[in-house]
Order: structure tokens, then C-alpha cells, then sequence
């Protein structure tokens, strides 16, 4: 075993495999084209090769009879149809447990003889696998040059149509009929093309595999007189003549020989071509992470001495200290952003997954459903891409379970039959935004009531407070659900609040938009990244703390008379909404600071639905912090998402919003 190219083998199967996964959808969704079935037998080649070297011999046999089918399919012996295509999902699916062998046992141990044998057995070809039509043959794609013969003869005036040959099983020498047939189609007009190359057949070929080959021909004569003429030849079993769309075709292959003749007239073109990458281990990137965040930590408390001197000093060297101050921060800036770069990916890393999801989800249910992607170039630390991917599974699974319904309802209701369900991502105000949104049933309020009502998770009194929107926004509570029956996709009364925790640890949010009827879109906002983040410095009493923006939805300054009490509750209304109030100081145990103002500072922060006034002693500016866990010894403390050091050189805590609410 090549034990250290492991994890570049690693690397590449984790490739390969989402790469098959992505073209076998293709092959399924737009059919059988010569490029789609070329890239899966590529892929399935490369794995052989790389397996076999690095001894995984269950992953080289499989791959060998994948390979073996596609070999099929290219050669037009084998045709893709439904079983097919399961049949590489299957094979798929069995490479990625082979995958998870090799990752958490350095060895293969899954049992894929039942797979072999379904893809041995497939390759016996029954007669409704093979091709038994003319019309069944794909048509292969035309060369430049071809494509100008094409358009020559259409200039003439002529008419260009393929012509698919096929001739009688019993015939004694195939190659000499095929090359008469060629031969009378020249007589009648031109041939343009053929496929396979008629001068590349052997004359006294006595093969079972050649029955049919295709022309490219241009004449003057109709389809049907064409159909006739070549019906008439001897030996001939079947003819198929269709017009080729010659504008589409010319108008492709001219874009395409354009831009290849523009890469090679412009050097810098060639020059990009031999443009390198090299993979960077994870680690590295987040040890490189970690040493900008001390670099942003010491700038800031160079900045702090700055101004501690000026306020004492004057002179040439406190203008000097100030310039070279600037001129690190820039450069500090910089190396943050390249940082940053380097560890940021294409969410569509994490998109690319959902497709085969949805597709098997959707057979199983019964349900037909077009999958909507976009936003897939929108970039988020990877550290994020990989904590946000459960999350999004929940929410897909629920609007694909729940929210869009069957296809017969769906037409009662008014609605095509096929349900949308999309998914974007996109930036916003320094925050990448990801919406799961489909057009289903919508989320009915009132059900909302009944059913946590019927499970104790409020009381009768709670439900008739309850406005829509907060009604709606149950589905978060634990233990919640709607559904009537428990199955493997929804119902057990799990997920949605995993889901809302799990986005909240990120610094993130999540709001609903829903309509009965019509529809529901999740609504998710994240940090660009987790490691350094935007934060506003309060005042508690003599101590510092930190509230994330990414939490912060106003600042607002009341007056003691502002505060009013429901229930025992501090409240504050702000445009005719009414918005708990606590004191910071509380929640830690710290005495009130002396109230020397006529007014309050208010911070309101969210999570989810719910917002919460928080009133802080002082506000000192927002400030670009360093995320620093409080450690396996002081562990996790309710409120606490971690800390970070100032430019002083103390250390101050950063608030999790989160916590505080659910407190």
C-alpha cells in the first residue's frame, strides 16, 4: 500500500465521485449525448487506474464494470435507459461506502459482489437494452470542418439529412454492403460524413456488431424520395432519414471555432493554460488563520499605545509611530483578505450534493420535483460550508416531505404538477445568505396551534397570544411536529430545532417567510466567516463586552419612563411591537453601574423570530475581532460564544445572543 499518497488519492476519489454523481444526473435529465457518457467513462477510468495502484481491488473491479457498460453505451451497442441510470446510482452509492472504508479503516470492507453482479448481468444485453431501432442512435456531434461541408451544400442550395442504415443480420460480408450503400448514396448526392468512417471498414469484415451506420448526406432530393431509394437497395433492413438542423449546428461550431481561435491568437491566453495550483493541507490554512488573528490582536494594541502617547506626548516620532501604524494596518488588511480567500470555496461545493438527494427523495415520495439552483459561485469559509450542510439537508427534506405536495393535489389546487423547489445563495451586506424556498402548501398557523397545543409545548392561554407569524415559527420549538405518521425522511418530532441551534452557533440566523397555499422560504444569514468577526464593545460596570453585528438589528436610547412591566417582564414598545427588556449586567452577576444619564442604551439583538432589548451601561465602537475559545478548562458557559483581547491587553468576553434569549 502507497500509504503516503493516501490522502492525494483521498482527494481525488472525493472528485471523481461527486463528478459521476453530477454527470449521471445529466445522463438521466438531458439523455444519452456523446459528451455526457465520455465524461462518466472517464471518470470511471480514472478511479480503475488510481485504485489498481493504490491496491483497493474491490474499487478496481467495480469501476472495471462500470467501465465495461459505458464502453457499451459509447460503441452504440447499449442503449441508457431508466435500470441503467440506477443502476450507476447503485454502483455510486457503493463506491462511497468503499470511500468512507478507505477513510476510516485505511482498508476496503464493504461487500459489493451483489453490485458486480448486477452490472455483469446488465452487460449480457437483453433486447430491450440494445439498440433494435435506427431511431435509437444518437447523433454524433460534427467536426469544424464538417460543419463547413454542411454549410457549403446548404449555400448550394441542397438539402443535408442523416441517414441511419440498417442492414439485414443474415447479411454474408456487412462491410462490403455498407461500402455499396455509400457508394449509391455518392451517385445520388454527397456524403458528408459517416459514422463509422466508411473507409476505416474492412471490406471483408464478417463481424455481428456492425448492423447499422449513419450518413451525413446532401442532395436535391425530398426525404420521403430519399426514404425510397435507399429502402430499394439490397440487403437493407431499415432506413430512418432525418433533416439536420443545419442553422443550429453552424451557428454552435462557429461560436466554438471563434473563441478557440481567439485563445490562440492572444499569448496571454496560451500563458493562463500553464497557470498551477497546489493543495494546501486544512491545517495550514487555519494555522495561517490563527497567526493573522494575533497580527489584527497586536495592531490593535499598537493602535491603543498610539493614542495613549499622543494624548501625552508631541513629536517627530509620534508622527513616525502613527505612519508606520497606518502602513501595518493595510498591510495587515490585506494579508487578512488573502487569508480569507484562500480558505473561502464556492458554495456550490456544497450544492452539488443536494440534486441526487432531491432526485431519490422525490421517487420515493411519489412526488415530481424541478430542482432550482442558484447563487452557486457565491463564496463561504469552509470551516461553514461543511457546519451549515446538515442544517440545509433538514430543510430540503421537510419542503420536499411537507411542504410540496403530490401531483395530484397539486393540480386540484390549481397548480402544475411539477413543484419548484429552490436554492440560492448570495451576499448581502457582508453576510452570505442562503433561501430554500419551494412553491407547496405553505405553513397553515392554525395547525400550527392545534398541534403544539396537542403536545403540551404551550397552553391554551399561550395559543390564543400567539400572533401568525409567531404561530409559525413553532416549527422551531423541540419536540415539534405536524406530521401524522413517523417515517424516515420527517415526523419524528426532531430537526427543525437542530437546525435553528446549529445555524445560531455559527453567528447565524434564520427567519421564515410562508404562505398558505403558495408556498415557504427559509431564509438563513451567515458570517463570511467564523474566525474574525465585526463586533460592538459595551460597557458593563467597569468591564468590556463584545455583541456580534451579525446579531445587532438596532441601537435605540429610551428613558427610565420608557420601560413598562407585563407579567413581571421589562418590555419597551418600539414601533408598536413590544420587546422584552433585561439588564446585562443580570445575566453575569454584575452590580448596575450608577445611572449618571437621563437616558438608557439599548442594543435590540435577534435570533429566529425573537428580539430582545438589552440595556448596556456605555457604547465604545464597533471593532474587528479576533474569535478566541475560553478552552477545554473554563469549557462552555451559557451566554459566552467566546472571547477576544484588546488593545489594551485584556481580555473581553463575546456575548452569544443565542444563549442570552433562550436564558
Amino acid at each position: 500500500m502507497l500509504s503516503e499518497y493516501r490522502e492525494v488519492f483521498l482527494e481525488e476519489l472525493e472528485e471523481q465521485l461527486q463528478l459521476m454523481d453530477d454527470v449521471i444526473l445529466q445522463l438521466e435529465q438531458e439523455g444519452e449525448t456523446e459528451r455526457v457518457v465520455q465524461d462518466l467513462f472517464r471518470a470511471a477510468h480514472t478511479l480503475k487506474g488510481s485504485s489498481a495502484a493504490m491496491g483497493y481491488e474491490e474499487m478496481k473491479q467495480l469501476t472495471h464494470e462500470m467501465e465495461h457498460l459505458l464502453d457499451l453505451v459509447r460503441s452504440r451497442v447499449l442503449r441508457v435507459t431508466g435500470p441503467l441510470i440506477d443502476l450507476f446510482f447503485q454502483s455510486l452509492d457503493c463506491l462511497k461506502e468503499l470511500q468512507q472504508d478507505i477513510m476510516h479503516n485505511n482498508e476496503t470492507i464493504t461487500d459489493i459482489s451483489k453490485c458486480v453482479r448486477d452490472l455483469q448481468d446488465f452487460g449480457k444485453l437483453p433486447d430491450e437494452q440494445a439498440y433494435n431501432d435506427a431511431e435509437d442512435l444518437p447523433k454524433p456531434a460534427l467536426s469544424l470542418d464538417t460543419t463547413l461541408k454542411v454549410k457549403e451544400a446548404e449555400d448550394q442550395g441542397l438539402e443535408v439529412y442523416w441517414v441511419t442504415v440498417q442492414i439485414a443480420a443474415d447479411c454474408v460480408i456487412k462491410g462490403a454492403r455498407f461500402y455499396v450503400i455509400h457508394s449509391n448514396l455518392c451517385h445520388l448526392g454527397e456524403v458528408l460524413y459517416s459514422v463509422p468512417d466508411i473507409d476505416k471498414i474492412e471490406v471483408e469484415e464478417q463481424g455481428d456488431t456492425l448492423l447499422e451506420v449513419q450518413f451525413l448526406y446532401a442532395g436535391k432530393q425530398s426525404s420521403q424520395e430519399l426514404q425510397d431509394l435507399v429502402a430499394a437497395l439490397t440487403e437493407v433492413e431499415h432506413v430512418k432519414v432525418e433533416a439536420l438542423p443545419v442553422e443550429r449546428a453552424v451557428l454552435a461550431e462557429i461560436g466554438t471555432r471563434k473563441q478557440s481561435e481567439s485563445i490562440n491568437e492572444d499569448p496571454s491566453n496560451r500563458d493562463k493554460s500553464k497557470t498551477q495550483t497546489i493543495r494546501v493541507s486544512v491545517e495550514r490554512l487555519d494555522h495561517l488563520m490563527n497567526l493573522v488573528g494575533e497580527l489584527v490582536i497586536d495592531h490593535t494594541r499598537i493602535d491603543q499605545v498610539e493614542r495613549t502617547q499622543r494624548r501625552q506626548f508631541t513629536g517627530d516620532s509620534l508622527e513616525e509611530l502613527s505612519q508606520i501604524s497606518d502602513h501595518l494596518a493595510r498591510i495587515i488588511s490585506d494579508l487578512q483578505e488573502s487569508v480569507m480567500k484562500a480558505r473561502m470555496l464556492p458554495i456550490e461545493q456544497l450544492f452539488n450534493r443536494f440534486p441526487r438527494m432531491i432526485r431519490d427523495l422525490s421517487r420515493d415520495l411519489g412526488k415530481d420535483i424541478e430542482l432550482v439552483i442558484g447563487g452557486k459561485d457565491t463564496e463561504l469559509d469552509r470551516t461553514l460550508i461543511e457546519e451549515i450542510a446538515d442544517p440545509l439537508i433538514h430543510l430540503i427534506r421537510n419542503a420536499i416531505d411537507h411542504g410540496i405536495e403530490l401531483p395530484q393535489q397539486r393540480e386540484l389546487s390549481g397548480k402544475q404538477r411539477k413543484g419548484t423547489l429552490q436554492i440560492r445563495a448570495a451576499h448581502e451586506d457582508n453576510q452570505v445568505v442562503i433561501y430554500v424556498e419551494d412553491d407547496g402548501a405553505g405553513i397553515n398557523p392554525e395547525r400550527m396551534r392545534q398541534s403544539a397545543l396537542s403536545k403540551g409545548i404551550i397552553s391554551a392561554e399561550e395559543a390564543m397570544l400567539l400572533s401568525d407569524r409567531e404561530a409559525v415559527h413553532l416549527i422551531f420549538r423541540p419536540g415539534f411536529s405536524t406530521a401524522s405518521s413517523v417515517s424516515d425522511i420527517s415526523g419524528r418530532g426532531v430537526g427543525m430545532d437542530i437546525v435553528r441551534s446549529n445555524i445560531e452557533n455559527l453567528n447565524g440566523l434564520i427567519d421564515i417567510e410562508t404562505r398558505w397555499g403558495h408556498g415557504t422560504c427559509f431564509k438563513i444569514k451567515l458570517p463570511l466567516t467564523l474566525a474574525i468577526i465585526i463586533g460592538l464593545l459595551v460597557k458593563l460596570n467597569d468591564q468590556t463586552f463584545i455583541i456580534p453585528m451579525s446579531n445587532i438589528a438596532e441601537i435605540v436610547r429610551i428613558t427610565q419612563g420608557d420601560i413598562q412591566t407585563i407579567r413581571g417582564q421589562s418590555v419597551i414598545l418600539l414601533r408598536d411591537e413590544i420587546i422584552p427588556m433585561v439588564w446585562l449586567h443580570d445575566q453575569f452577576n454584575l452590580p448596575r453601574g450608577e445611572q449618571k444619564k437621563d437616558h438608557i442604551q439599548l442594543v435590540i439583538v435577534g435570533s429566529a423570530e425573537k428580539r430582545l432589548a438589552l440595556a448596556v451601561d456605555e457604547l465604545i465602537g464597533n471593532q474587528e475581532i479576533v474569535i478566541k475559545s475560553l478552552g477545554s478548562y473554563v469549557g462552555k458557559v451559557d451566554g459566552i460564544a467566546g472571547s477576544t483581547i484588546l488593545g489594551n491587553g485584556k481580555v473581553a468576553l463575546i456575548i452569544e445572543v443565542s444563549g442570552i434569549i433562550n436564558q
